[in-house]
């Protein structure tokens, strides 16, 4: 399972280092193969490739042509790029998304189950800020018991 928060840098090649305690997890898990995107523009997702691959199957099965299926497949193929990590643990980030959604320098990575979110740092901190949990949301969560 991957969680927490991992401070990482996008070098000026526009390369992700993958974080030591993401890293490890996932090439004994799932090997060195990754799908690189982004559902929202904002921010990056590393999905290994055996997950995507789940992803895929289950876009096959919908359907192909209903509004939400398109607008998805849309959206993951602009932003995405097949990417094998290297020796040292480095992605390329499409330099698309590494443009929209302010991935340069200082970012976040957060561990989200079974794939990663790379966030620009500052655009992280700003959404936190912005978009705080509220009595709504907290309610939702205590009626999972959390």
């Amino acid at each position: 399972m991957l969680r927490g928060n991992s401070p990482a840098k996008i070098d000026a090649k526009g390369r992700l280092k993958i974080p030591q305690i993401f890293r490890r997890f996932m090439e004994d898990k799932y090997g060195r193969e990754y799908f690189v995107t982004s559902i929202n523009g904002e921010s990056a997702r590393i999905y290994p490739m055996p997950v995507w691959t789940e992803v895929e199957q289950k876009l096959s099965a919908a359907p192909s042509l209903h509004p939400a299926i398109v607008r998805f497949r849309n959206l993951v193929n602009y932003y995405g790029l097949p990417a094998a990590a290297d020796e040292q643990g480095r992605l390329l980030i499409h330099p698309l998304l590494r443009v929209k959604s302010g991935l340069d320098g200082a970012v976040a990575v957060l561990g989200n189950m079974n794939c990663l979110d790379v966030w620009s740092r500052e655009r992280f901190e700003a959404k936190l800020a912005n978009e705080p949990l509220v009595d709504d949301h907290w309610q939702m969560l205590a009626g999972l018991g959390l």
